[in-house]
This record gives structure tokens, sequence and C-alpha cells, in this order.
């Protein structure tokens, strides 16, 4: 394929490390199915990195689709809406994926899923009504990360010459940011043409990677449609490395630049954003409509029925596995997420939140390596995309000496699970770079 279609190129830089991660892409032909309306969702307070919404809504209070239930005043936060229509039957604290406690809204439904009256078009001539635009939209990545998508758009103007769009979803299972090409490409490019022309970025880039052909041809096709004469917007293929899709990762292979250790992308001239998020965008300024929804895929050898589906944000995983047929054998792990960055949970008892894009249940017979004693074989840091020494790090935060494990550079650990997956000796380093990165904060609330 490479260069024989229009409008796509190979990359600019070759990743170091990595990991070669088998792509289990069951559910890349399936679209993308809406699930019926759910009786009830619980809608965290706390969706994004950064400062947590307070509920704005009382018990008895009806609501309905995307109206505003939680917001804040600080920036680095984005509001919460209402995903379903119907009554406010409790606000109160509930446990997330990750242990972090929040404060929740659940609603209890009406069946009507009736819109907000309030809901019309934002106004986004200018580069600051855009950024408030999406702020009041709610959006956050939908990559996973959930870094508030206004805070990443608010670079100085004149500082960013390259936008690159994430498409290349690396993690296996996962197809939803496949599926989003193909099914709504246009909302892809028109979300692409509203942030190049009010931002005035020159150079668009769509990074996907080459096991997603289809994807590829359509928006190839489709960029050629639109940029004729100028050739302002191009298709890059991706080798299908782990962790292709890492920011830093992405922006080296798409210009050859480095974002040096505590620089942000902008620094080098570059903004990231995920595809779905993009196309968000695209259909929020046409509508009005905020985030209260999201795509997940549902797989995993303990899924009855494998599949791709648009749920309310707040909906229980535990009712999206029974429309997928539930359970056919016990789950021996349950993840939100992708298998090397996502999260296990205990429970299905938990809500979907805005950066959730899957959930994998698995077997006992694809549980994890037995740990056993470190080797020293050194396989952990050549996988390492950020030339780190994983074994390294994990003796030292065992020390807790928090200067120990800056030298060692753990603050720049992207948590992608390459050094683990490479670990032939199973030892949970990613769990150890968590654990040092913790213990340099702490240090630093010590210190004040």
């Amino acid at each position: 394929m490479g260069n024989a279609i229009p409008h796509v190129r190979s990359a600019v830089g070759k990743i170091r490390g990595g990991v070669h991660v088998q792509h289990h892409k069951n559910t890349a032909d399936q679209e993308i199915v809406r699930l019926p309306a759910p009786d009830k969702v619980v809608i965290p307070m706390q969706m994004n990195i950064g400062a947590p919404c307070a509920p704005i809504v009382n018990v008895g209070d009806t609501v309905s689709i995307g109206q505003v239930i939680g917001d804040t005043t600080a920036f680095v936060s984005t509001p919460v809406h209402a995903s379903i229509s119907g009554t406010v039957t409790a606000v109160g604290d509930i446990t997330l994926a990750n242990g972090v406690s929040s404060r929740a809204v659940t609603i209890e439904s009406d069946g009507e899923m009736r819109l907000f009256e309030g809901l019309e078009p934002p106004k986004a001539d200018t580069r600051e009504e855009l950024i408030a635009a999406v702020r009041a939209s709610g959006l956050v990545g939908l990559g996973g990360a959930g870094f508030p998508s206004h805070v990443k758009l608010g670079f100085k103007p004149g500082t960013v010459d390259t936008l690159i769009v994430n498409a290349a979803e690396c993690e296996p299972y996962i197809t939803v940011d496949n599926r989003e090409c193909i099914e709504n490409s246009w909302d892809v490019l028109s979300g692409i043409q509203i942030l190049k022309e009010i931002l005035q970025i020159p150079r668009v880039v769509i990074a996907i990677e080459k096991n997603k052909p289809k994807a590829i041809t359509i928006l190839s096709s489709i960029a050629s449609q639109i940029e004729k004469t100028k050739g302002e917007i191009s298709v890059m293929q991706l080798r299908s490395v782990y962790p292709q899709g890492a920011e830093k990762v992405m922006i080296y292979s798409a210009t050859g630049r480095r974002v040096p250790a505590g620089k942000l992308p902008s620094d080098v001239g570059c903004l990231v954003m995920n595809v779905a998020s993009v196309a968000f965008i695209a259909r929020y300024i046409k509508s009005g409509k905020p985030l209260v929804s999201r795509s997940l895929t549902v797989d995993g050898s303990a899924i009855c029925t494998p599949q791709n589906v648009r749920v309310p944000i707040g909906m229980i995983i535990g009712d999206i596995i029974e429309h997928c047929g539930g359970f056919k054998v016990t789950p021996h792990k349950i993840i939100t997420g992708g298998p090397m960055m996502g999260l296990a949970v205990i429970s299905t008892d938990i809500p979907v939140m805005k950066q959730n894009n899957a959930i994998l249940a698995f077997s006992k017979e694809d549980g994890l390596k037995k740990e056993t004693d470190c080797i020293n074989c050194g396989r952990c840091a050549s996988a390492c995309p950020m030339n780190l020494q994983a074994s390294v790090i994990a003796r030292l935060a065992k020390t807790g000496d928090a200067q120990a494990l800056i030298r060692a550079g753990a603050n720049v650990c992207m948590e992608c699970g390459s050094c683990a997956f490479s670990c032939p000796a199973g030892r949970p380093l990613v769990q150890n770079m968590r654990l040092a990165k913790s213990i340099i904060r702490e240090a630093a609330k010590s210190n004040g």
C-alpha cells in the first residue's frame, strides 16, 4: 500500500524500543452499535486529569440530556453533563477504577431520553470562542488520558505549526478509533478544518498504524478531496509497534521532533489530538450537544459477544457486558481500557467515564506470568521508548529515595507497560514506576 495511495506517507522518525504485541483487533469490522438507554447512570464528578467538579443538582431534581450537573471554576477541569433524562436519586461518594474516591450523581431514567432545551450550537469563530466552547462541551482526551481538551488548545498563538491527529490505536483489542475513522470520516475531517483554520495551524498529519488499511484508504481519499492543491492535510502510516500512539512517541514518528523532559508538545510546535476528540468537536460545533456518550470496545476471551458499542457516560459496566451476552466463562480479570495501560477492576458495578475506550474481560487461561526474581537481562531497558532502566527504578522505589528516582528519570515514564510486557520474570514494573512517581510527589509536598 504505502505511498501508492494519494496523500499517504511514511513516518519521519523511527521510535526507540517498543514491543510487538498481538493486535487482537477482533471487532475491527463491526460497526458501533448504540445500546438502549439504561435504567440508571452513575456520573462521577472526577472524569479528567485536574480538579474534580462539584455537583450542582440535588436529589429529586429532574434533569435532561446535556444539562450541566457538575462544574468548577478551576481551569484544568471540564463540566459534567447528564447523559440520560430522569430524576436525580443520589448524590454521594463512589470509588473509581483507579481507587480514587469521587462524588457522583445517580440519575434514574424516565425512559424519554429528552434533550435539554437550552442546547444550541456554540459561537466559535475566534480562538477564544473555540476554547470556551470546547470547555463547555465537557471534552477530555478520548484516547484514555482524560486531559481537558480546552487546556491543550490554549497554546500561545503562532507556536504550533503541526496538528497531529492520533488515530494509531496501538493497544490490543481496542477498535473504536478505527471505526470512528471509517464511520465518521467526514466528522474527522470537519473537526480538522475547524482546528486548523481557527487556531491557524499550517499543517495537519493524521497518524495511523498500518494495520488499519480501510481507515487509511477512506481518510486519504477525503483528505485528497479537501486539499487537492494545498497538500496541507496528509495521512501518515506508522509501523504497528506499541506504544506508537503515545504522545511523545507520535510526535517523533510524525515530525522527527523530540519533546524534552518537562516540556509540552507545543514547545516543539505540535498539538496532538485523539481522532475521536477531533470528530466530536465537529459534531459539537454543529449541534451544541455536549459529551454525554462515548464508544467502547467490549472484548476479551471471557466475553460472549465482543462488539463495539455506544453508551451513555455513567452506564454501569456490568450492564454493558450483559448487553454483549454476558460472560461465557468466569472472568479472571476485567480491565477498563487496553491490556497494556488499562486498569483492572474488582467489580463490574462501576460506571463508564469519559476517558474509557474499552471493557475487556479475560479467562484464567490469559492470566499473568508468575513473578520470579529479576535476572538482569536488560530487556525492560531495550523495550523502553523513553530510554529508562525500569529494573533500576524499581529497586530505587523500594528505598523511597525521591532524589535518586528523579535522577533515574522516573518522572519521564509514560507507563506504557512495554517494560513489563518484555520482562521474562513477570515483574510488576509499571506498578513500581507508579510507586516511584508517588514517592516523588510526596517528597515535593513535604518540601513545600
